[in-house]
């Protein structure tokens, strides 16, 4: 009698360490992933960080481009030196830990940039034949694009990483962790498309 009451007790201790074991495989598995999902947001991230920075250069050297393509009057001197103030003071802000939104907020800054660089290159027809100006546009033409594919992979790696801390079991991982739902870069209105860098 006391053998089978030492075997069940036995079954039970082995049966409650199976269990406490696959529990802890269960939720060292949930871990790994979430670590692995909320890597890509933060590689995510960088990338877009990263095109916004090379963004942020070639403006100033596509308005010093334009200043050294020929002599101008001196109003359209001051709005070109307006312009390479704006770009400085955008390009010294990229990569400081912006969050979305005030990333997208400095791409607007960056627009105006361009749009003033348009105006002033409109007056000036002949600045768009010259080699370095069409390469630097090229350049930024490129660029746009590459920020717009970034923008798309960052917020589809927020958007697996949402999806995820939101479904069960995992919502109970991740808030025992401390994980909260990622922010997407989402574009003001109208914003759908990159914006067209077109001197001609």
């Amino acid at each position: 009698m006391a053998k089978k009451g030492m075997k069940n007790s036995t079954k039970w201790i082995i049966g409650i360490g199976i269990f406490i074991l696959v529990i802890i495989f269960w939720w060292v598995g949930i871990y790994n992933s979430l670590i692995r999902l909320d890597e890509s947001v933060d590689t995510q991230w960088a990338q877009v960080e990263n095109q916004f920075q090379r963004r942020a250069d070639l403006i100033p050297n596509l308005i010093a481009t334009v200043e050294g393509a020929r002599d101008f009057e001196a109003d359209t001197q001051a709005q070109i030196a307006e312009l390479r103030t704006k770009a400085t003071e955008i390009q010294t802000s990229v990569g400081s830990g912006l969050n979305p939104a005030a990333m997208n907020a400095m791409g607007g800054q960056m627009d105006s940039v361009i749009s003033g660089l348009n105006i002033v290159v409109e007056a000036y027809p002949d600045l768009k034949a010259t080699e370095n100006f069409l390469a630097m546009q090229s350049q930024l033409e490129g660029t746009e694009n590459r920020v717009s594919t970034e923008r798309g992979r960052y917020n589809d790696a927020v958007k697996a990483f949402n999806i995820k801390i939101k479904r069960i079991p995992s919502k109970w991982v991740a808030n025992s962790l401390g994980y909260t739902e990622k922010e997407f870069f989402e574009s003001d209105a109208g914003a759908e498309t990159a914006p067209v860098v077109d001197f001609n």
